[in-house]
């Protein structure tokens, strides 16, 4: 099996911290892991018929921590229940943040993981801004590492399913005071999954009213906490009352877009200026810093055969280039689903047809197709991280 050091190449403190995982000298050691194992196994699911997020693998990994004694043992033990105190911050002040990351089975059955120190670094951001206590993220991944070779068994032999990893932290201060949390609680457990939508690989609609905001300037929107999506519930719950499938979430009064539902969105358009271009929205503290997102861009300036930017886009801009017939096609990205085409936005009680021709139109079929080619380890790629 990799070692984490040789599948980062971060072998050196100072490659640990330009990857952006510094090495915290308190933190907990993938070395120190006490594994026990379940007496009792669950049967493996049928990768057809998998439900998103609903089918737990038999073991899962718990690392504690406290003000008083710091970080403690990890622990890869039977999957089970919690128990946490019914004062937990967690539970009272959404302390709490949280990851998504998979493994996949290649066709050479080797496991592999997709650029996961991108969500080691990201997970470290929100843990930063949650005020829960830091570690050495090369050391979480190779926790994970452990845990998933454990678990390889499930993960399945589908190139349309795959392992989700869902690394969680909680602030675990038993005390329903407002402040930073003395004691917290770091796990992760592992999901067999199929499509993150119940209609399969298909075109969604969206509902675009500037009625909800998801984020804003100096908020949390660029991190991945539980409170950004349990808020976003109701604004979903709407939407699909308007006949569409997720909510386009705009900012402002030229009424920005932002994101779509909980994925990043691309624009593909001839621009203002005539040029063919694949546009998102910038990294301004209110989008999330999607992997998925920054892979597209990369894969994109690496072809070379259209501008791609991260700018400004509004809802005025989008329907004067639907007007102008200049647009190509538009989608949302997120580890979940990859890439999902966008066929229609109700804005302003009207109507925006999204061109999509045969449901996966070119640009999105092409980094769907080169983006999980990586990740079922069909194309070689340093992007890939061996189990």
């Amino acid at each position: 099996m990799a070692s984490v050091s040789s599948a980062t190449s971060a072998s050196s403190h100072k490659e640990h911290e330009t990857n952006g995982v510094a090495d915290y000298a308190s933190s907990f050691k993938a070395a120190d892991t006490v594994i026990q194992l379940t007496e009792t196994h669950m049967p493996k699911p049928d990768p057809n018929g998998l439900v998103f997020g609903s089918v737990f693998t038999d073991h899962m990994l718990t690392i504690e921590w406290s003000l008083k004694d710091g970080w403690q043992k990890p622990h890869i033990q039977p999957f089970g229940n919690l128990t946490i105190h019914p004062a937990c911050s967690c539970l009272h002040y959404a302390v709490q943040i949280f990851e998504g990351m998979k493994a996949y089975r290649g066709p050479d059955d080797k496991v592999r993981l997709f650029r996961p120190i991108l969500n080691i670094k990201r997970m470290l951001k929100s843990t930063d801004r949650s005020s829960l206590p830091s570690f050495d993220g090369v050391e979480l991944l190779e926790c994970i590492r452990k845990l998933v070779d454990l678990e390889q068994d499930w993960v399945p032999q589908s190139d349309s399913a795959s392992l989700y990893i869902r690394p969680t932290f909680l602030g675990t201060e038993p005390s329903l005071g407002v402040k930073k949390p003395s004691r917290a609680l770091l796990f992760v457990i592992l999901s067999p999954v199929g499509s993150y939508f119940s209609t399969g690989v298909k075109p969604v609609s969206l509902w675009a009213d500037s009625k909800y905001i998801r984020a804003w300037k100096g908020g949390t929107g660029d991190c991945k906490m539980g409170g950004n999506y349990g808020a976003s519930i109701y604004a979903q719950c709407e939407a699909v009352g308007y006949g569409c499938q997720q909510v386009l979430w705009l900012y402002g009064d030229d009424h920005q877009i932002t994101e779509v539902g909980t994925m990043n969105v691309f624009l593909h358009w001839i621009n203002e200026n005539g040029e063919e271009e694949l546009a998102t929205p910038p990294l301004d503290g209110i989008i999330l810093p999607g992997v998925t997102r920054q892979s597209i861009l990369e894969l994109a300036r690496k072809w070379g055969e259209f501008k791609v930017s991260e700018r400004y886009l509004t809802m005025a801009d989008l329907r004067r280039a639907l007007e102008e017939s200049r647009v190509m096609e538009m989608f949302g990205s997120g580890t979940a689903c990859i890439v999902s085409p966008i066929n229609r936005i109700l804005y302003q009680e009207e109507n925006l047809q999204i061109p999509c021709k045969e449901n996966f139109p070119p640009l999105a079929s092409r980094l769907m197709k080169e983006i999980t080619d990586i990740q079922y380890g069909r194309t070689p790629s340093d992007w890939s991280f061996i189990v």
